[in-house]
């Protein structure tokens, strides 16, 4: 076996063990979250329990849907949970090939990721939910009696956390391209018009079809493009200084 391969076996296997210890953190955190799975799918499906007319309630049509439905709302929320970790350990497994001025960006970098995905799951949760919720109920005829599939409403809500959750992370992934020199703040800048475009188009394939729940992820994600451009023009610069600085 030549040195070469030695070492890439090598990260193979740390790569394993890292993922090992992040799945054994997220079981962890299941198997204390479990007990709860009632209570913690209640909290989940709160949004629109609450706008539920008097006498209506969610129902199962699935045999296996009251058992399977909260653990699985579990399980997700045990991954949630566990992402500072999953981080850290991608942070470890990268951080011995970086230059010193790269560990001072990409540590800030991963806490602001940690962050903006837990902000963008609460605004899914408490901006979002109960507005589109609201609308879907209002709108139905008064003779109808709505009444959700709780494994419907979960890939639904699911679905609107990883929506909004990685929508959030816009301004890390337009830091990130702008410091790595792949394009400047300013082109960024002139394609404004494309990105407020692309942000309505993936608004509507991420969210129900209706306006309200696109336009609420279209305008944050279009800000949060701005924030991004913002910070990586400064950023930019000040690794141009760092650089300029190093023997």
């Amino acid at each position: 076996m030549t040195d070469r391969e030695q070492p890439f076996i090598e990260h193979l296997i740390e790569l394993r063990d890292r993922l090992l210890k992040t799945l054994l953190v997220v079981i962890a955190i299941f198997a204390c979250m479990a007990p709860f799975a009632n209570e913690i799918y209640d909290f989940v499906a709160d949004p629109l329990q609450a706008r539920l007319t008097e006498g209506a309630g969610m129902i199962a049509t699935e045999v296996t849907s009251p058992f399977l439905t909260p653990f699985k709302t579990t399980f997700v929320l045990a991954f949630f949970t566990a992402i500072p970790f999953v981080l850290y350990q991608f942070w470890a497994f990268i951080a011995p090939g970086l230059y010193k001025h790269e560990k001072r960006l990409i540590a800030p970098l991963l806490f602001s990721s940690i962050v903006l995905f837990y902000a963008g799951m609460a605004f899914a949760y408490y901006v979002v939910f109960p507005l589109i919720f609201e609308f879907f109920i209002s709108s139905a005829d008064a003779d109808i009696k709505v009444m959700p599939d709780i494994r419907m409403y979960l890939d639904l809500a699911l679905k609107l956390f990883f929506a909004f959750g990685f929508a959030f992370e816009i301004p890390i992934a337009t830091i990130v391209l702008i410091w790595s020199g792949v394009v400047s703040a300013q082109d960024l800048a002139k394609k404004r018009p494309y990105v407020i475009v692309a942000c309505f188009a993936i608004g509507m394939l991420l969210t129900p079809p209706d306006v309200i729940s696109q336009t609420l992820l279209a305008v944050p994600m279009w800000l949060l493009f701005e924030i991004g451009v913002f910070f990586g023009r400064w950023i930019r610069r000040g690794n141009r200084e760092e650089l300029s600085e190093e023997p």
